[in-house]
């Protein structure tokens, strides 16, 4: 059966703003009231899904949450007009407003965790929401995030939809950012969740600065939904040192695809019986695991040129290509190890550099800005086909964005009740060009 992985990016919405929201998060917090440019986010992000669709994968896209979310600010008590509203959360709780105007959802790594139907016990592809507790401004996501996946994966036979897990610190849960999937020639596949701590096991090593977002308690809930067995997950603890080191997901350390695992060497709390369980539960997939030292990439620069935050995606058989940040360009000792990694005999032999420096500034790469979605063809022939990125699609959302993004955003700016009215003009042409329905709050 042929099976193809597509990649779901996330739409930058309008008001993609640095409010320096995600604390542990090393970029996010470093530009931090800087003035954005929205449109030139959503125009890099929109370029990336057409390059990769260009490289003949199947490229999706997913729209964003509506925001300012006016419906939250008034669950916090702040009364009156739409416009009072704003100006009430501006003057009163500034915090707030920002963390209600947030366009996190661009990084749909955190959208979801995916299981593919290959895995499953039901035969069918699973979703389950991320709740995404750590953080305020991005526990208000999981709720349209699922109503959106619905829309765009809407055939029951196919799709088993589940909610978020329930919100409680101990089942934090991230999504894609701390799961990946590695597979054999055959299509059998091993579904890593990698977490951060056990919150049922208070002496296991933690981080100290940073908050460990995904508990192993999490992910072990959404394998028993998906319908996982113990033969083909495993269970991997990040290690503490590097969470404090600003590596808040895994997906920012460790990047996996295939039979390929590349990481840094202070990914993993125990690399060795990382390295021999994944040998063990997937002995024929000829697997290689790519290391990168400290000394060839001190864990700060990785951070900062986001190495392991990368697309690594198949062109051919034996032929993989990643997809970097122009940041690892700049970086000397990053871009050093990249012409070396080409030349190591592994799959990976080549490196695409791509802009995506708004979202870079923000806290996120390549890979968090895509969900990756494995399906047969008949799963792949029951997706809303509105959703899938073609030629077309690029230059219709495109015109979309130029017609109702602002080049220019700050946080002083959310306050502005016309940005609401823009953003919601915007997304309500969105839901028609998506065939999506009345997805949001202010639809319904």
């Amino acid at each position: 059966m042929v099976v193809t992985e597509a990649n779901f990016d996330g739409l930058v919405g309008p008001t993609h703003n640095y409010a320096g929201l995600s604390w542990g998060n090393v970029a996010s917090r470093h530009h931090a009231r800087n003035s954005s440019n929205p449109r030139q986010a959503a125009l890099q992000g929109l370029d990336k899904m057409k390059a990769l669709a260009d490289l003949g994968l199947v490229q999706g896209v997913l729209a964003p949450q509506e925001r300012p979310d006016l419906a939250t600010l008034r669950r916090l008590g702040f009364g009156g007009t739409d416009a009072e509203v704003l100006d009430k959360a501006y003057r009163e709780a500034p915090a707030l407003l920002a963390a209600c105007c947030s366009a996190s959802s661009m990084w749909t790594a955190n959208a979801a965790t995916v299981s593919p139907s290959a895995d499953t016990a039901d035969g069918r592809l699973h979703f389950t929401p991320a709740n995404l507790i750590n953080k305020f401004h991005r526990s208000l996501e999981h709720e349209v995030t699922g109503r959106i996946l619905r829309r765009v994966f809407a055939d029951e036979r196919y799709f088993h939809h589940h909610a978020a897990l329930p919100a409680h610190d101990d089942l934090g849960d991230e999504g894609a950012a701390n799961h990946t999937r590695l597979y054999d020639d055959q299509g059998r596949g091993l579904e890593l969740f990698v977490y951060g701590r056990s919150a049922h096991q208070p002496d296991a090593p933690a981080p100290q600065r940073y908050p460990a977002r995904q508990t192993l308690e999490a992910s072990r809930a959404v394998a028993r939904l998906h319908g996982l067995g113990e033969h083909n997950t495993a269970f991997i603890q990040q290690n503490p040192a590097v969470i404090d080191r600003g590596v808040f997901h895994n997906d920012v350390i460790a990047v996996g695809n295939g039979n390929v695992l590349f990481y840094h060497q202070q990914a993993f709390l125990d690399t060795q019986a990382m390295q021999d369980e994944l040998i063990r539960k997937l002995p024929d997939a000829g697997l290689h695991f790519i290391e990168v030292s400290d000394k060839d990439v001190p864990v700060a620069d990785a951070v900062k040129s986001y190495l392991f935050n990368t697309q690594l995606v198949t062109l051919a058989p034996g032929h993989m290509a990643l997809i970097a940040p122009t940041e690892c360009a700049d970086t000397p000792n990053v871009s050093a190890y990249l012409t070396r990694l080409t030349t190591l005999g592994t799959p990976v032999q080549e490196v695409r550099f791509m802009d995506v420096k708004q979202s870079m500034q923000n806290g996120g790469g390549p890979a968090c800005l895509r969900l990756r979605v494995a399906m047969n063809e008949a799963e792949l022939a029951a997706v809303n086909p509105a959703c899938l990125m073609t030629d077309e699609l690029h230059g219709r959302l495109s015109q979309w964005v130029n017609r109702h993004y602002r080049d220019r955003l700050s946080p002083d700016d959310l306050r502005d009740p016309a940005l609401l009215t823009e953003s919601r003009t915007a997304l309500d042409e969105l839901t028609r060009i998506l065939n999506l329905g009345s997805v949001y709050p202010f639809q319904r």
